[in-house]
């Protein structure tokens, strides 16, 4: 497992790349992510006022997380694939001082992460929350997204898995 502090708004938060880890309860999952892959490339999605970044989002009521990320990389990135789960961040705020007890988020949350292979990829219409979407070669990822080192650990878990 490979653990990083950030620094989000204010808050000192723990992430933990756990690679296959089945989360027990889905209540605890905060989002879904895709990497996406097409023709030996990654999909990366510009989301207004955050970057680029792969495609991913929350869980709405009543969804699996396969079927969030699904809907997901089809609003952000207009892409639809097959997709394989790799693992999850645990995102501990065990030692964020500026933790909000029954707030949004849990103490120990879940970011879960699944490789697509892209099947079908569609017009660009930014219809949604993304503007932008760009097709990258994966040793360039750490060019682009400068979210945490943790996207490099998770795109190699990609390639390799």
């Amino acid at each position: 497992m490979v653990h990083y502090f950030v620094n989000w708004s204010g808050h000192h938060v723990k992430l933990t790349w756990r690679p296959q880890h089945t989360v027990q309860d889905l209540s605890n999952v905060t989002s879904v992510h895709g990497i996406c892959f097409h023709q030996g490339r990654v999909l990366l999605v510009h989301v207004k006022n955050r970057g680029f970044n792969f495609p991913g989002g929350h869980v709405e009521h009543g969804e699996t997380p396969e079927v969030t990320l699904h809907r997901e990389v089809l609003e952000e990135g207009y892409v639809k694939g097959h997709s394989q789960y790799i693992g999850s961040i645990e995102v501990s705020h065990e030692e964020n001082p500026l933790f909000i007890e029954g707030g949004k988020y849990p103490m120990i949350g879940y970011q879960l992460f699944y490789k697509m292979a892209v099947q079908e990829c569609l017009p660009f219409l930014r219809e949604h929350e993304t503007i932008a979407r760009i097709w990258v070669e994966p040793e360039e990822i750490p060019y682009v997204i400068n979210d945490h080192e943790l996207a490099q650990v998770i795109l190699q878990e990609a390639l390799t898995s």
